[in-house]
């Protein structure tokens, strides 16, 4: 082989090796699955800042409450971030073989209540329909906030988990229907209030500062979480988006895109 050949071949290798070495160096990739609003809006905010970091990030966006943890137990997702502890601790409860934990406290969306038919709680009469959201977690928030609220009465006050047997007065006697909290705001003029999630009534453009007729204060438990799985959990491309969702950029984005309605937790 004459020297041109092996140089030629050894340039060949050369490159060979660095296309390699390319791979081998290319960004880490996640698959977060979330709700659109406000989770999917700001794990798209984040993702220029974890591209610069080495992370790939697809947001897999879901309009439900079950999907994202069933996708994150079946491994089709490396985490979620849409849900809040009592929701999680629920979601467990039913689950066997669930493997998700809890990587980051992330913001709060403070739960309230809105009428298409009334404008102050004075105003709703005896007998009114009230819609509240059907998983365990959120329709114990509700009638935590109702109470709070002065439309019923609890036997403790304390009690997330409160269901409506747990209602010791109802003293307009309030017809209180359970539904699927994604279809809350579609059906808001067909009842005399509903106590909507604040994810889906921005996604409705209700302004829940404005709009609602008394809302959960910022001091609110439900912190929205970021979870991974607990295979995952302490990669290094999930502590990075850990840090993005919990750093000063997120805690501005909050407060100039949603004005109150969506606040930090970090």
């Amino acid at each position: 082989m004459s020297l041109t050949l092996r140089q030629l071949f050894a340039a060949a290798f050369g490159t060979l090796t660095l296309a390699a070495g390319s791979v081998a160096s290319a960004a880490d990739r996640l698959v977060i699955a979330a709700t659109p609003v406000p989770h999917a809006e700001i794990l798209e905010f984040v993702k220029p800042m974890l591209a610069k970091d080495g992370v790939e990030l697809e947001v897999k966006v879901f309009t439900d409450y079950v999907q994202p943890s069933m996708q994150t137990n079946e491994k089709r997702v490396d985490g979620n971030f849409f849900l809040h502890q009592p929701y999680l601790d629920a979601f467990k409860q039913k689950q066997k073989n669930d493997i998700q934990t809890v990587v980051a406290k992330v913001h709060v969306e403070p739960l309230g209540a809105y009428s298409g038919k009334h404008k102050a709680v004075a105003d709703i009469p005896e007998g009114a329909t009230v819609a509240i959201p059907n998983d365990p977690s959120n329709s114990g928030r509700a009638l935590l906030l109702m109470a709070k609220n002065g439309l019923i009465t609890l036997k403790d006050l304390n009690n997330i988990s409160a269901t409506q047997k747990d209602i010791a007065e109802n003293p307009k006697k309030l017809k209180i229907r359970e539904l699927e909290a994604a279809t809350l705001p579609r059906i808001l003029n067909q009842v005399d209030l509903a106590v909507i999630n604040t994810n889906y009534a921005i996604e409705a453009k209700l302004n829940p500062l404005k709009d609602s007729l008394f809302i959960e204060d910022a001091s609110s438990p439900y912190a929205n979480l970021l979870v991974a799985r607990e295979d995952n959990a302490g990669s290094p491309a999930i502590k990075k988006l850990a840090a993005a969702l919990n750093s000063p950029e997120v805690k501005q984005f909050l407060a100039d895109k949603y004005q109150g309605a969506v606040v930090p937790a970090f």
